[in-house]
């Protein structure tokens, strides 16, 4: 049943998280607190993994999470499972499209889903930023070592101008020896 459930919510994710890997965080927040398989923590470590690993963040969440609640099967079918909406929907649009791509609704309702996506991207980015240096609690006061080290790698990216994949190995070695 547990596999179903997995299925089931990635299948949402993938169907209603327009705007890439980031706008299906909104959604592993609320799976995580409803259904108890990762904690705020776990999932904020899911990011930042999944961010300095190749291939898209959602998809790499969607294996990492099926395969901790489900094992193998778990993180193909939860993979599947995310992308399997993105693939009918291209398919639809793509028909669509060819017979009205010119027609100004099409490019009207395109056009406004712009602000939505930017809304979801900036609400997720606000959680990431939340959990991480809140540890999930705006009102308990900021985690100065987190914060401390968020200030050094940006000034690093901005000012030293070296390639973020440095920057990304230097949080992950500072992070495994301090065991944020």
């Amino acid at each position: 049943m547990t596999l179903l459930t997995l299925c089931w919510e990635f299948f949402k994710t993938g169907l209603f998280s327009i705007g890439g890997g980031l706008a299906t965080l909104p959604f592993l927040f609320e799976m995580g607190e409803r259904y108890g398989w990762y904690t705020v923590s776990d999932l904020t470590n899911m990011v930042a993994v999944s961010e300095s690993t190749p291939g898209p963040i959602g998809v790499n969440m969607a294996t990492y999470v099926g395969s901790s609640v489900c094992g193998i099967p778990g993180g193909i079918l939860a993979t599947l499972s995310l992308i399997i909406p993105s693939i009918i929907v291209i398919l639809i649009i793509a028909r669509i499209l060819e017979k009205f791509s010119e027609s100004k609704l099409v490019k009207d309702v395109f056009y406004g889903l712009r602000p939505a996506v930017v809304g979801m991207l900036f609400a997720s980015v606000l959680s990431v930023f939340e959990s991480s240096l809140f540890n999930g609690d705006f009102l308990s006061g900021v985690d100065l070592s987190h914060l401390a080290l968020f200030a050094v790698l940006v000034l690093g990216v901005f000012k030293i101008k070296k390639h973020p994949i440095l920057f990304i190995g230097i949080g992950a070695v500072v992070g495994m020896i301090f065991s944020f």
